[in-house]
């Protein structure tokens, strides 16, 4: 859940850091038995620590350590290892695997979407107002005296939870459908979610709303620790987020220096970027929107937002300005500067993989 540190973003990063020690660490040899056991060092023992079964724990868990690797679930239907297609994957212009979302199906906990519920605050009122405000009579009185929904009569039309004095009706939505505002995510005939990846903008909103960590984006942290392992000349270009992610004392200079550390030939603003961008929208405001030739001009600078306006507002795009995003801008300059670099942006945004 955004803002909070959950045990879904600790297992995240647990993946995470599994993952990039066998790309720092492991030779070539030992890459593919080192990432199968992954699972088993995410949970070591026969106890779960987060579902009922340890075999549906490590189930999950592989599947997170496939997307972590830039590649696809596997299929449903017959035996795959984890480290299948890796040979092709582990490749540094090798591209994830799209779509970028995944739902996890085995993680999925099939979350019941739009549905009213009366929960165990109704008090058995004697106005029965929601009963009253009900135009399909959905609503009657159970054995105990409590009101009962009939799902089938049920238009969920809400009027029964705002007429309910002591809000004891029930609104359960799912939660990654609910933060999903281009309205990507379904239902599988099985009832788990499904993203329509022709839909979805890559924003990351629904992952990080889903309470199972049953949504993952794609990764190549891997890729990235064999880069350095080789010795390529591997260069981070830094969103100005990473300021705040590490507490007070992390200062930027501590965190290029640490980048450093670890194997990154150059460490770069991406604000730099965002100048860059800033002063081309400017020119682009001054000689389109003030001369009268576009009425008013939209941003480019989020492949998020860009996306939206390409799949639902057709008749905007010709509004976006074409200037470069302050990624693709920085990226551009570090390839002028160093043309065998290998560019790495490190930020909080998943949208931006869309643009890499």
């Amino acid at each position: 859940m955004r803002g909070i540190n959950t045990s879904v973003t600790k297992l995240r990063r647990k993946i995470f850091v599994e993952v990039a020690k066998v790309a720092y660490l492991v030779d070539d040899e030992n890459v593919n038995s080192a990432i199968e056991a992954i699972p088993y060092t995410i949970s070591p023992t026969e106890v779960p620590q987060y579902r009922e079964s340890i075999y549906r724990e490590r189930a999950i868990a592989s599947e997170r350590v496939r997307l972590a690797l830039g590649m696809s679930l596997r299929p449903q239907d017959r035996p795959v290892h984890i480290t299948a297609g890796l040979d092709a994957s582990n490749i540094s212009d090798q591209y994830y695997e799209p779509p970028l979302m995944q739902v996890i199906p085995s993680a999925c906990d099939k979350c019941e979407d739009n549905v009213y519920e009366v929960s165990n605050q109704c008090r058995g009122c004697v106005s029965r107002a929601c009963m009253a405000v009900c135009p399909k009579g959905a609503i009657s009185i159970g054995k105990d005296g409590r009101t009962v929904i009939d799902r089938e009569k049920c238009i969920k039309c809400g009027k029964c939870k705002a007429a309910c004095p002591y809000d004891a009706i029930a609104h359960k939505v799912r939660p990654c459908a609910d933060a999903c505002g281009v309205k990507a995510i379904s239902s599988d005939p099985l009832g788990r979610a499904s993203i329509d990846p022709k839909k979805c903008v890559g924003c990351g909103q629904c992952m990080v709303s889903c309470p199972f960590g049953a949504i993952a984006d794609k990764s190549q942290i891997f890729q990235l620790g064999r880069a350095i392992r080789r010795g390529d000349n591997v260069v981070a270009i830094v969103a100005p987020a990473i300021v705040g992610q590490f507490g007070p004392k992390a200062t930027l200079w501590r965190i290029k220096a640490a980048l450093k550390d670890i194997g990154f030939k150059e460490v770069f603003e991406v604000a730099h970027g965002a100048d860059v961008g800033a002063s081309t929208e400017a020119h682009h405001y001054a000689t389109e929107v003030v001369t009268g030739k576009l009425p008013f001009l939209l941003t480019s600078c989020c492949p998020a937002w860009s996306m939206l306006a390409k799949t639902q507002f057709p008749d905007m795009v010709d509004k976006v300005s074409s200037a470069l995003t302050p990624m693709v801008a920085t990226a551009r300059s570090v390839k002028q500067r160093m043309p065998d670099a290998r560019v790495i942006f490190v930020g909080p945004c998943a949208a931006k993989k869309l643009e890499a």
